[in-house]
């Protein structure tokens, strides 16, 4: 890494699933360097159960307030926080318990990003069905997190899987939904968000396909017309901000152009559309972002996995994908800023 290595702080995760085994996998396979800059967010105990589980030891100097923090200390730093006693859940299970824990160890490492302290957050992963008993109240954690920041304008999940980006127009909404959803302002503004987002991440000029939503982006109307009276309209207006843009295209073809280089980013119309293509095309080393916040947040794609819980089977390759991920956006908007 270079010598603006950033203060990235990393989040348990739902203690039910893999979170656990994934972040004593993820810590010993950083460099010195970045060990020495990373602060550890989660109950001490969750993060002994899951060396337990995965086999290793981990060195960190362990904080029991925000006070405590220093960037510059030289070692792995845990900032413990005692919200739940792993002997208490039951692993590979819904818990509201285990959602509580993550809300209060998100919130922390968020309301760290808005203070300066951390540069950027790597979370293991969430289980939304955990966090919604726990009282989430919104959607997703996307949303929890833009409240939380006070960001007014759009934000969005992208999912990046070995420089293939897969963007969304909408996300957590039933597939009756969709169409309804659509207008030409809204799919602009996912075109402008993704544009942003990657040159965040050091794309000069990203090239950006846009999904059709009909079977054969329609053809022609026979078969729909979102495409002529929507889709294709909010690319026009996309492309007049100096965007490189293009389609609507049949989904079924378009993530073989990203695939093939042809694109940086493919942009959905709903949620499925990418998630299906852009997960056979690397499933076990995804990422997501949340883009368009102030600070950059990234976890791995694939889940919480109950179904391996305790077996020291999770392979940690998204983890550090996502953690180099978040590394590389905090430096961009650090040279940005500088």
């Amino acid at each position: 890494m270079s010598k603006g290595q950033p203060f990235i702080g990393i989040v348990q995760g739902d203690a039910c699933g893999i979170g656990p085994e994934l972040l004593p996998k993820l810590l010993q396979g950083l460099e010195e360097n970045e060990k020495n800059r990373v602060l550890v967010i989660s109950d001490r105990r969750v993060l002994e159960a899951g060396c337990v589980v995965s086999g290793l030891e981990i060195s960190c100097k362990a904080l029991h307030e925000r006070a405590a923090i220093d960037p510059h200390c030289g070692e792995i730093q845990l900032l413990d926080v005692p919200c739940l006693d792993p002997a208490g859940i039951v692993p590979g299970t819904v818990s509201a318990d285990a959602g509580r824990a993550v809300l209060e160890t998100f919130g922390l490492a968020i309301d760290l990003a808005k203070a300066g302290t951390v540069d950027g957050i790597c979370f293991m992963p969430f289980n939304k069905a955990a966090m919604h008993l726990a009282g989430i109240g919104v959607e997703d954690e996307l949303t929890w997190a833009k409240a939380r920041l006070g960001v007014t304008s759009r934000a969005s999940e992208f999912n990046v899987i070995d420089g293939m980006w897969n963007a969304r127009v909408t996300s957590h909404v039933p597939l009756k939904d969709v169409a309804g959803r659509l207008t030409i302002e809204l799919i602009v503004e996912a075109i402008v968000l993704a544009d942003q987002t990657l040159k965040r991440a050091g794309y000069a000029n990203p090239r950006i396909a846009v999904a059709a939503l009909n079977p054969h982006a329609g053809d022609g109307g026979a078969i729909g017309k979102e495409e002529i009276d929507t889709i294709a309209p909010a690319v026009e207006k996309a492309a007049l901000q100096e965007i490189e843009v293009h389609g609507p295209f049949p989904s079924d073809t378009l993530y073989l152009k990203v695939r093939d280089g042809q694109y940086d980013c493919a942009l959905s119309m709903y949620h499925d559309q990418g998630q299906i293509a852009i997960k056979l095309l690397g499933f076990d080393q995804g990422v997501s972002v949340l883009g368009g916040l102030p600070v950059p947040i990234t976890t791995p794609a694939h889940g919480t996995a109950f179904d391996i819980v305790g077996t020291n089977t999770a392979n940690v390759r998204a983890a550090r994908n996502a953690f180099r991920m978040v590394v590389a956006m905090a430096q961009g908007r650090a040279h940005r800023h500088a």
